[in-house]
């Protein structure tokens, strides 16, 4: 089973870019022009959203570099022991909707100190597959197309991330404990 992931995974790829030039053939698509033209467009995009990143960046980086992040966590901890969310694990909570990159080193840092095999480790890493960069998504996409008002998309985001960081913590406790 182990061997026969391993070859679907690789040939994943080659098959995928087979299926789209296959298909570009039989509709009789030109698809070097489709593909600049494509290039061409994700370029301007690009140059669109560019202030949206910059944004993004810079108040992850305030919010990680003033201590806002370590007080929020202060502030959660008695809430979420509660409900059986660990207290190591707060960071990631708070951000992932924030950051992936930012994220993902928290997870690091959770999983070398705790280990992989750790409830933690467990939790940290179930949360970081489970949730999304929302801020960071909200940005791009509504960035890309000029949004002004997102009405209940954040809220919506907000309430999926609460759920996954919740579904993390239950699913790993029924798993691993």
């Amino acid at each position: 089973m182990v061997k026969l992931l391993s070859v679907l995974s690789i040939s994943m790829i080659p098959v995928m870019i087979s299926i789209i030039l296959l298909h570009g053939s039989l509709h009789k698509i030109e698809l070097y022009d489709a593909f600049v033209e494509g290039a061409g467009e994700g370029f301007k995009t690009a140059i669109r959203i560019m202030p949206y990143l910059v944004a993004v960046f810079l108040a992850v980086g305030i919010f990680r570099e003033s201590g806002a992040m370590d007080l929020f966590t202060q502030l959660l901890a008695p809430v979420t022991n509660f409900m059986g969310i660990p207290e190591e694990v707060l960071p990631l909570v708070l951000m992932r909707p924030i950051s992936g990159s930012g994220a993902l080193g928290v997870v690091q840092d959770l999983v070398g100190t705790y280990g992989p095999d750790s409830f933690i480790g467990r939790v940290a890493s179930t949360m970081m597959g489970s949730a999304e960069t929302i801020f960071y998504t909200m940005g791009i996409y509504f960035g890309a197309i000029a949004v002004k008002n997102t009405r209940h998309t954040l809220a919506a985001a907000l309430v999926s991330h609460l759920a996954a960081v919740v579904a993390s913590v239950v699913v790993c406790t029924l798993i691993f404990r």
